[in-house]
């Protein structure tokens, strides 16, 4: 269903997780500013229903990041179930649809990343997805996305967002708006596509052995045969 069956998911608490999805067949999810608004709403209700900390997160037509920091065992699937269902449910309904199928591919891609400096490139990637896309020419002007919150939100807007597990540099929202290198979006990219954890080699060896996630890591295809 869009997740790779074979890579086992871990949903712990007190890790951070990259969490990805988007619309069946590469569908539109969101047209007008009315489903962004719908769908942001959404997310605050379920942040009220699970208590998920929210760190980082962008909307895009056809597909949405976040970066989520469980409190408990279990929340990251009590989060998407909810939002995920309760969106597809309010979707059809809007659009006289219901009863019409799927409106995403399947279950939520996510993966674990370390608290350090890999965090911080992971929030930099989520935040410039619509920069990368060319809808913007400052990343913190999506109106669909953490950056925009943080910037220019009202009070309660910013409330929505959890406090980051690192610092925030001073020099953060420069940074957010200056490329990053092909090496690390691959690193990133290929991590969510894996499942596996994004970090440094220590530490990914360590989440790997302490939640089997050594599919994750494997090189894809049959094992080379014995001479």
């Amino acid at each position: 269903m869009g997740y790779m069956a074979s890579v086992p998911r871990t949903d712990v608490g007190g890790l951070i997780y990259h969490a990805w999805n988007r619309g069946n067949a590469r569908g539109t999810l969101f047209i007008t500013d009315s489903d962004y608004f719908a769908f942001e709403n959404l997310i605050s209700e379920a942040k009220i229903i699970t208590g998920m900390r929210i760190i980082a997160y962008t909307i895009m037509p056809n597909h949405w990041h976040f970066v989520l920091h469980p409190a408990k065992d279990g929340d990251l699937a009590r989060f998407f179930h909810w939002l995920v269902a309760t969106h597809t449910k309010r979707w059809h309904v809007v659009r006289k649809s219901t009863g019409q199928g799927h409106i995403y591919q399947g279950t939520y891609k996510s993966n674990l990343c370390e608290h350090n400096k890999h965090f911080l490139q992971l929030v930099r990637y989520v935040e410039r997805n619509a920069l990368r896309a060319n809808l913007v020419s400052r990343a913190e002007e999506w109106r669909w996305s953490s950056a925009w919150r943080r910037v220019y939100g009202t009070d309660a807007q910013k409330s929505m967002m959890g406090d980051w597990p690192v610092e925030m540099p001073r020099t953060y929202l420069e940074t957010l708006n200056t490329s990053q290198n092909k090496e690390e979006l691959d690193a990133i990219r290929y991590a969510l596509r894996r499942g596996s954890p994004y970090g440094s080699d220590f530490w990914k060896g360590s989440m790997v052995d302490r939640y089997g996630l050594e599919a994750t890591i494997r090189q894809p295809g049959r094992p080379k045969k014995l001479p």
